[in-house]
């Protein structure tokens, strides 16, 4: 039985991640006490102590150079074990986003740290887009950037993480995984607005800059065939 480590493994990612990997010895990386929790703080580095850990699962993330601090602190601690498995984002490298710069940082910093490794990139989850058109109750118009994005279910990149659990560290990417469709986010908001039976009219928008230019590039998709099979509209309903 491998013993393995989440952090984040009470978010998002990490609650379906968590229940995939039953079967074996889990624990989850917690500033708070509980039933299966290794309590340490990533942001300081205090208690963050690995030992008899084989695999760590690294899903927590921080904005701006918080992230990078944590991920220091993370190899700090993980020298010992015999994979590690982090949780990034499909392009960082070619969307110049302050917060993908950090990201990327983080990589390199897993790169050379000599710990054996696997960085999996994903392409934005389901319900992030549900929840950036969410937050828009309160204006007139759902607005919608005129860019292209390829969701995926978070129960699906569950099921990545916990195949590359089973396999040796590739010391490298694994190859990007995403949803199985490309779609605008103006498809995509209108799709959640008659899901959601919301009645206000959905209003593309075009924003300049270098950024959204790269989004609408489709530079925040991934090649080759589509790794999820739920659709945007298959998790609406």
């Amino acid at each position: 039985m491998t013993s393995i480590l989440v952090t984040g493994g009470t978010g998002t990612l990490g609650r379906p991640t968590v229940a995939r990997l039953q079967g074996h010895q889990v624990r989850v990386l917690s500033r708070r006490p509980g039933p299966n929790r290794v309590v340490g703080d990533l942001t300081t580095g205090q208690g963050l102590a690995f030992d008899g850990i084989d695999v760590v699962v690294h899903l927590a993330t921080s904005q701006g150079k918080r992230d990078v601090v944590q991920t220091r602190n993370l190899l700090a601690a993980a020298s010992g074990v015999r994979h590690l498995i982090v949780m990034s984002i499909a392009g960082i490298d070619r969307i110049p986003l302050p917060y993908y710069r950090y990201k990327l940082e983080a990589e390199r910093l897993v790169a050379e740290s000599g710990v054996p490794y696997t960085v999996l990139r994903a392409t934005q989850f389901h319900n992030l887009v549900d929840k950036v058109l969410s937050a828009q109750r309160f204006l007139p118009a759902v607005l919608a950037p005129a860019v292209t994005l390829q969701p995926i279910a978070v129960e699906e990149v569950a099921v990545r993480l916990a195949e590359l659990v089973e396999q040796p560290p590739l010391n490298g990417r694994a190859p990007d995984i995403g949803g199985p469709e490309r779609r605008t986010v103006v498809e995509l908001a209108r799709l959640w607005k008659d899901a959601r039976s919301v009645r206000r009219a959905v209003l593309p928008v075009r924003v300049p800059g270098r950024t959204f230019g790269a989004f609408a590039a489709a530079e925040a998709t991934v090649d080759g065939p589509a790794y999820g099979k739920i659709t945007f509209a298959e998790y609406l309903r």
